[in-house]
């Protein structure tokens, strides 16, 4: 088996709503490696949202121990929980979040300028993951000028840029419509097989069927983690 990547173990949250607490996590242990492709399931309420939030660094847990590619992140501080979240981890999100007023370029360049990269650097780094998303021709273009599908191929350039650990895609096809859905799905499924490891944040049984691995979440609890023996499978030739 691969490198494990995620580890956490009896990570809970609890968080206080007036004068009751709410325990959106209750004790979850798991386990990612390498190059798995996960899909986290839950309806709302389950705790689905808390934990993709503390796995993307985006919050931290009320007790228990977080290891993110072989670093203890849960007892870390703001700052350096910033700076774990622009190396080791790529957030795709199903409203894009691109800056309106820069170009689809800028816009993945953008996490290189706080890792401290020259500009010269950056722009050789940024002009290639968007060639791997095949949007060369539309690097100098901005948001507006561009499909929702080209958009999210912009997100998903972003969250390549830095090599991170794990890519963190929260409903990435929720705002797209079926054909451009199936063309993000094939692209991510091309991302998977070069080796990165994906974690896919979705409430559709015909996203998350994709994944290799499946966790449902139910009442702040892993409700069953499962191999998916059903995968469905892009050809991108035939998008």
């Amino acid at each position: 088996m691969d490198k494990e990547v995620i580890r956490l173990k009896d990570i809970s949250r609890h968080y206080k709503v007036g004068s009751e607490i709410v325990k959106a996590l209750r004790t979850i242990d798991l386990v990612i490696h390498r190059n798995e492709y996960v899909a986290l399931m839950g309806p709302s309420g389950s705790g689905k949202s808390t934990l993709m939030n503390i796995l993307g660094c985006l919050d931290t847990p009320t007790a228990g121990s977080y290891n993110l590619n072989g670093k203890d992140v849960s007892a870390m501080n703001d700052n350096q929980l910033a700076e774990i979240r622009n190396k080791e981890i790529g957030f795709i999100f199903q409203t894009f979040n691109l800056l309106p007023r820069s170009t689809a370029l800028e816009n993945v360049m953008l996490p290189l300028v706080y890792s401290g990269i020259g500009k010269i650097k950056r722009v050789e780094m940024a002009e290639k993951v968007l060639a791997n998303v095949q949007l060369t021709d539309r690097i100098k273009h901005k948001p507006n000028e561009l499909s929702g599908g080209q958009r999210q191929r912009v997100a998903i350039a972003r969250a390549l840029v830095n090599n991170p650990s794990i890519l963190l895609a929260d409903e990435p096809t929720g705002n797209l419509d079926s054909k451009t859905s199936i063309e993000i799905m094939g692209l991510l499924h091309e991302i998977h097989q070069a080796g990165n490891t994906i974690i896919v944040v979705t409430h559709e049984e015909e996203i998350a069927k994709h994944a290799h691995r499946i966790i449902r979440l139910k009442d702040g609890l892993i409700e069953s983690d499962e191999i998916n023996k059903k995968i469905h499978t892009i050809d991108p030739a035939s998008v």
